[in-house]
């Protein structure tokens, strides 16, 4: 039981809140729409004031609806347009916290799943796609996300999909291949057999001969193979964005999610977020993970690992924070390595 005093004050709080909630997002949607590359500098840091002047979970929830309604459309956005949105993102995810840039990339990702389900006919697929090329572009996410979407769809392997695999190629596929090289050998390989036997299936056969060209000039490094193809706007935001990150901890704070761990958040927790929750005691078990930890270090001499023996540490976290402390050029550089 509620006593009607009470009831009030529960009542007028709501109210309160939704006003306050209806002038943030005015405010915010006045920013982004009047976002542009020469004034991206003075709304990052108004976007950075609002952030630190309102709840954190108001703010992202309230700059991804509107980044959302924005960005993803039934016709296919200007590819500039949508950069200049994801390398706000990016900004406030280096600047404010990587709880900015996870909140959106969750919401693109799920939104994308759902979508592919359902044989949506407008370009909303390409839109979003976009959107989480350009967040591997600006060092939101890892390439991890990348594979794992790609592999998904050459397992599916429709016209539609296919429409799809080249698109994110085109965008982003010569970072993947510097990221990792060995990935993308392998997903060409799986393309070439999926499309071997499912080439009696569609009737144009031009849009499969053409990925397989695309993802063969992407192995060979040859950049005039592809039609289109143009790195120049990315790198120059790309140059903006280290103008406008004030740490210098650049791929530090990309995100190394699944497209699984994202899409089963809900039920095990985003333990990519520090402090949230996380039910991962299934995951233990899980060799993949471990080797992951592993190599998280990043690559140590073997002088050091000797003397991490000799001190007897003599498990892989003792390891890494040893080797942490003495390869590290100053203290800031140990803090941001420790807490990575």
């Amino acid at each position: 039981y509620i006593p009607p005093q009470v009831r009030r004050a529960q009542d007028t709080l709501d109210d309160k809140k939704r006003e306050e909630l209806g002038r943030l997002k005015k405010m915010v949607n006045g920013l982004i729409n009047r976002l542009s590359e020469p004034n991206l500098s003075s709304i990052s840091g108004q976007m950075e004031e609002l952030y630190m002047a309102n709840s954190r979970k108001d703010m992202n929830d309230t700059l991804t609806d509107i980044l959302m309604n924005a960005c993803v459309t039934a016709v296919a956005m200007p590819a500039k347009l949508m950069m200049e949105h994801v390398l706000l993102v990016s900004v406030l995810h280096h600047n404010v916290g990587i709880e900015v840039g996870a909140h959106f990339l969750e919401a693109v990702v799920k939104k994308f799943d759902e979508l592919c389900k359902s044989d949506a006919e407008g370009k909303e697929c390409e839109n979003l796609l976009a959107l989480i090329a350009h967040l591997y572009n600006f060092h939101v996410v890892h390439c991890l996300l990348i594979f794992d979407i790609l592999k998904k769809l050459v397992s599916t392997f429709t016209e539609k999909e296919i429409e799809l695999i080249l698109f994110l190629l085109k965008n982003v596929g010569f970072s993947l291949r510097k990221d990792d090289a060995l990935a993308l050998k392998e997903l060409i390989t799986e393309a070439q057999r999926k499309a071997s036997t499912v080439e009696k299936k569609f009737q144009d056969q031009t849009r499969v001969r053409f990925m397989l060209e695309t993802m063969l000039a992407l192995r060979n490094n040859d950049m005039r193979k592809i039609p289109g193809y143009d790195p120049e706007p990315v790198e120059r935001l790309r140059k903006l964005q280290r103008a406008l990150v004030h740490s210098s901890s650049g791929k530090d704070t990309q995100l190394r999610v699944s497209l699984e761990s994202l899409l089963s958040a809900d039920q095990v927790g985003r333990w990519w977020i520090v402090g949230s929750s996380w039910s991962g005691a299934p995951m233990i078990s899980d060799t993949n993970s471990k080797t992951q930890q592993k190599l998280h270090v990043g690559k140590v001499s073997s002088k050091i690992m000797e003397l991490a023996r000799k001190q007897r540490m003599n498990t892989d976290i003792r390891r890494s924070i040893f080797c942490v402390l003495m390869t590290s050029e100053d203290f800031m550089d140990a803090f941001e390595k420790l807490l990575k």
